[in-house]
């Protein structure tokens, strides 16, 4: 093995970079809700159909972890929240902050990617608790998260 291969160094160093971009998690066993909105991006009033995602944004701190909740309807930011840590606490806290900015709205389709944090016991408890729906996109289909990927794209580029 050469003197400078990676695998000789002090494991530490590998990880005490911030600059590195985060990466996707990817889990192995969750129940998937059904995919209810089926690239219908449309709404016809506010509080119908919410879209979410999480991203990673650049910060005087490093990288951060942005979670956004989206409504179709006005494509306006109704939650959102920012951590260190990719995890459920970081989208209960966009999904509570949009619950409260809205009003606490019923039976709303709140959309997703497959992620373990929106697959998480936490976040479906929080869901039902408030009377939403809980979709999530079909395995392998970029489009289905298209409104909220768009979104976090527009954010990136104007900031």
């Amino acid at each position: 093995m050469p003197a400078n291969s990676p695998l000789q160094q002090d494991p530490r160093q590998c990880y005490s970079n911030n600059n590195k971009k985060p990466r996707p998690t990817r889990i192995t066993r969750c129940r998937w809700p059904p995919h209810r909105l089926e690239q219908d991006f449309n709404a016809d009033a506010p509080n119908q159909k919410w879209v979410s995602d999480i991203t990673y944004v650049w910060t005087d701190e490093g990288w951060l972890y942005l979670a956004v909740v989206l409504d179709l309807y006005s494509r306006l930011v109704v939650g959102y929240a920012l951590s260190h840590r990719i995890d459920r606490a970081l989208v209960i806290a966009a999904l509570r902050r949009a619950l409260f900015r809205r009003k606490f709205p019923r039976e709303v389709i709140v959309h997703s990617d497959r992620g373990s944090q929106y697959c998480s016991a936490d976040c479906q408890v929080l869901l039902t608790k408030h009377g939403l729906v809980c979709s999530m996109r079909k395995r392998g289909d970029c489009y289905d998260n298209a409104a909220m990927e768009s979104g976090n794209h527009s954010y990136k580029v104007d900031t």
